[in-house]
């Protein structure tokens, strides 16, 4: 059995990047938690609205599956204002606890500042050192930060591994779903419609009905 990790800088980023992978490893009998690396901070957001992105999570996790979930106490969107070794200790931290074999993390050349730290704290938190149990690190793609980046070579998205989620699109965009305060109108970037255009996409690229796509960081054999 498998440990999966998925490490969010914010609610949603999970689904929105891993939904149809996270319920193919449930569907397999892999255990998968997430990680939140933030909370709104509350002079940007006020309680009933973080109490709803909550009630919302649970609800889309009870729909893929998701074993646990996990929130760190920093703000955002301000990661970038705390020393990176703070946030790469907290998920270290998370690591030793839930000693997962497989990392998904998001990718570091997205346009949020809050993504790009969780990246470098993450391989920082994640180095194959010290009986690290992690033997996979995957960066997701998602949607309304990947595809804004600024385009140079070395902060491009490319997809090294593709899964099939052609029987979990439906379970990925259910749980989307959940995320009403999140989700906006096509053709915003973060709307059921672009998901699926995305899947299908995907796809194509590996003759499958519908994937999501990773870029491999590590593995170890």
């Amino acid at each position: 059995m498998n440990r999966i990790l998925i490490i969010a800088p914010h609610a949603d980023d999970e689904v929105l990047g891993c939904g149809g992978t996270i319920a193919r490893y449930v569907n397999s009998g892999d255990e998968v938690h997430v990680l939140v690396t933030t909370v709104g901070d509350p002079h940007m957001y006020p309680p009933e609205i973080q109490k709803k992105l909550h009630q919302e999570l649970d609800a889309a996790h009870s729909i893929l599956g998701i074993s646990s979930v996990k929130f760190l106490d920093f703000f955002a969107p301000k990661l970038d204002t705390i020393p990176g070794y703070k946030l790469a200790e907290a998920i270290n931290k998370v690591i030793d606890l839930l000693q997962p074999n497989i990392i998904y993390l998001p990718h570091r050349g997205d346009l949020h500042s809050d993504h790009q730290a969780v990246y470098h704290a993450t391989l920082v938190a994640a180095r194959p050192i010290n009986g690290c149990p992690v033997r996979q690190l995957f960066c997701y793609e998602t949607l309304s930060e990947t595809e804004w980046a600024a385009p140079f070579a070395d902060r491009a998205f490319i997809p090294t591994v593709f899964v099939n989620i052609t029987d979990y699109l439906q379970q990925k965009l259910k749980a989307m779903s959940c995320y009403q305060s999140q989700l906006k109108q096509a053709p915003h970037p973060r709307s059921l419609e672009t998901i699926t255009a995305l899947a299908k996409l995907r796809g194509a690229t590996a003759n499958l009905g519908a994937a999501e796509a990773f870029m491999l960081v590590r593995e170890i054999r």
